[in-house]
């Protein structure tokens, strides 16, 4: 029962993704993956139901099929990243695995039926070889491609840090999860037998229904910042607004980039300006890009100042104004009428979690504490 829930699921999301309107590459990979996933617990259950053996020709054609899943989520997690593979060439050097393990399967599909039947009912006799082979590619692909996608997750994390002020619904979280359950499937893989890894391939699945339906983020890519920024540099030009460009005679902290100490403080002093007097840390979606054109500088030169200045990437910085000028309207009397989550989403903070956390970040205190001290 437990199998075809699972099955049913898998077939629901891919039904589901496919009558979807305007699909995102990511959007076409993930349906490509539950599809796989489909037919990979149908044969199963068929495997296990012995129901199979009634049709001999399609024994084997399942063996593959469980290399595809850590490389589906790598080719999943890049696109849903802003970091797309592209090339053909790189696409087919990830299948390589799975083709080769395909190829290998020929003398077993060259079997007659009866053969076949027989080599399944002996923990496949005859094909000792293979099966070692097999098991190896599943379990090293499954867990280094989790691995991998773990990585480009966490340096996406903190790339958007640097990019975004408001990062709860950009950091993929569940993604991360996602790939943490998807390597730990092929790791018992190793120590148990398919009926557990066929249960915890189930549960993933699951995983990714409960998400797919109560997480929209799940079936969308977050918008690319290197498009953004090339977008707004280019009607800058088009609108003949000027824009800071480096300099030839950068030295020191500043020479990779192309900024002197003098663009560094002249940027800096613009930037504490437009704080004070239209205090945009406001705007719960503040992003880089948007300051960097508020500011006419280019976004890379914007984050190195505020890096090097205030000790801190893009979101840390705009969430500490926050912080402060909570602190600054949560002092005065005549706010005392309004609650602190209130005054907080005032400030700029679109969740509690994050006010609480960077509260605490900033003052070193849960804001109970911080005003009972006072």
């Amino acid at each position: 029962m437990f199998f075809i829930i699972g099955i049913f699921i898998a077939i629901f999301l891919s039904l589901l993704l496919l009558i979807k309107k305007n699909k995102s590459q990511a959007d076409r990979i993930l349906v490509i993956w539950l599809i796989f996933i489909s037919i990979n617990q149908v044969l199963r259950y068929f495997g296990v139901s012995e129901y199979i053996y009634e049709y001999p020709h399609l024994l084997g054609v399942e063996l593959a099929l469980p290399i595809l899943h850590g490389v589906l989520l790598y080719f999943y997690v890049v696109e849903i990243t802003g970091s797309p593979i592209r090339n053909n060439g790189i696409v087919l050097l990830h299948l390589t695995p799975t083709i080769i393990v395909t190829l290998l399967t020929i003398p077993f599909y060259q079997l007659t039926g009866e053969e076949k039947i027989f080599v399944y009912q002996n923990e496949g006799k005859g094909f000792e070889w293979y099966v070692i082979i097999q098991s190896s590619v599943i379990a090293i692909s499954g867990i280094a491609y989790s691995i991998w996608s773990l990585i480009i997750i966490k340096r996406h994390q903190k790339k958007i840090k640097d990019r975004f002020s408001n990062t709860d619904k950009k950091e993929l979280e569940w993604l991360k999860y996602l790939s943490i359950g998807n390597g730990s499937i092929f790791l018992i893989s190793v120590f148990f037998s398919n009926d557990v890894i066929y249960t915890a391939v189930v549960i993933l699945v699951l995983f990714i229904g409960f998400f797919g339906i109560n997480q929209l983020n799940v079936f969308y890519s977050p918008i690319n910042p290197e498009e953004i920024e090339d977008d707004i540099l280019f009607k800058n030009k088009k609108e003949n607004k000027e824009v800071i460009t480096p300099s030839k005679t950068s030295t020191g902290k500043y020479e990779k980039s192309g900024l002197n100490e003098e663009m560094a403080s002249n940027i800096y002093s613009n930037l504490n300006r437009l704080v004070n007097e239209n205090a945009i840390y406001k705007n719960e979606e503040l992003t880089l890009v948007e300051l960097s054109r508020q500011l006419k500088v280019h976004p890379n030169h914007l984050s190195q100042v505020i890096n090097e200045m205030e000790g801190k990437n893009f979101y840390n910085y705009v969430n500490s104004l926050r912080i402060n000028e909570f602190i600054k309207l949560a002092s005065l009397p005549e706010n005392k009428k309004y609650t602190m989550i209130s005054l907080a989403y005032d400030c700029g903070f679109s969740t509690k979690s994050t006010f609480n956390k960077h509260f605490k970040l900033v003052t070193g205190k849960t804001p109970t504490e911080f005003f009972k001290a006072l």
